[in-house]
């Protein structure tokens, strides 16, 4: 086991990304269950509901799994924080926002704590503060992104050469040969958000889900930069909206609106693809099927071994 599996008590090195409001019980429970650590995104919801996707989640499965707490965004922070404890959930991920003040508080309470990252400086502060773990997204990753735009690929290694505490890669990755190129980096694992949608344990529409499997190398696009509010979507009509909304000169508050959770849940559980949109990472153009949680992970443990064994040989050549 290396020392994220240690930390966290899990058997992969592989972490479910935050899905915002439509997180769900069926896809947490399974990632978990197959040996990875699942993740329930609090996004926008209230109290009731998370508690409701929690207790679904302590049903299906024993194994551990994190409550994703976006700071600035739950209207519910205070209240997000007690669900964690209150259910004994034992890691937390803090995103969007700073996580200083509300470390001492989960410690004291024996939870472990991941905090999101997209910058050296970013992960040098949340190790000082005490942070367990660091995820740091790079710009290929879906869904609401730094302004920095920095790639997975840089920004990795040297965030490795920053900080002592393990390192998740997140943007960017979606198979064994990507799990073994951040651990080859020096990650101690990654976290994946996108090709988790692409699996039969995930309860999203199926518009959804083949729009991943028929995805190409730029099927993706960025919306917000005009706002300050960049974030990585997959191309369909309702994107196209966006963007020409964009163009004629949208305002901030316009622009929040046309991207809310509401729109997410609806482009994403509804398949309505030209009234609401659907998160993308860049990885979407290497989904090809839609396996189950299990055959996936260990397709990935199994790929990313047999690329180290053979790269082991190159050292043998003279």
């Amino acid at each position: 086991m290396n020392n994220l599996t240690n930390v966290l008590h899990i058997k992969y090195p592989i972490i479910q990304g935050g899905m915002g409001n439509i997180s769900n019980a069926p896809l947490t429970a399974a990632i978990s269950e197959a040996g990875a650590l699942g993740t329930i995104g609090v996004g926008t919801m209230g109290v009731e509901e998370v508690e409701g996707i929690i207790t679904e989640t302590k049903k299906r499965t024993s194994e551990p799994f994190a409550l994703n707490i976006p700071i600035s965004i739950t209207p519910h922070l205070k209240e997000m924080v007690r669900l964690v404890v209150k259910h004994g959930i034992p890691v937390v991920s803090l995103s969007a926002g700073n996580p200083s003040p509300l470390i001492p508080y989960f410690h004291e309470h024996n939870v472990k704590v991941i905090c999101v990252v997209a910058s050296k400086k970013q992960g040098k502060k949340v190790e000082d503060a005490g942070a367990d773990v660091i995820v740091a997204e790079g710009y290929e990753a879906a869904g609401i992104n730094s302004n920095l735009e920095t790639t997975t690929l840089t920004l990795i290694p040297q965030l490795v050469d920053t900080v002592k505490i393990p390192v998740v890669a997140a943007g960017g990755i979606g198979d064994g040969r990507g799990l073994a190129s951040m651990l080859a980096l020096g990650a101690s694992g990654v976290q994946m958000g996108t090709r988790f949608i692409a699996t039969k344990e995930a309860p999203f529409h199926e518009n959804y889900k083949s729009t991943l499997v028929e995805a190409k190398d730029d099927s993706t696009v960025i919306v917000g930069r005009s706002v300050g509010r960049v974030r990585r979507v997959m191309k369909t009509p309702y994107a196209d909206g966006l963007l020409q909304k964009e163009r004629e000169g949208v305002a901030p508050d316009e622009f929040n609106n046309m991207t809310s959770e509401d729109h997410h849940r609806i482009g994403a559980l509804e398949g309505k693809l030209d009234q609401g949109f659907i998160n993308g990472g860049q990885v979407s153009g290497l989904v090809e099927d839609i396996p189950t949680v299990e055959v996936l992970l260990e397709r990935m443990m199994s790929d990313a071994n047999r690329i180290f064994r053979e790269l082991s040989s190159y050292g043998m050549r003279s």
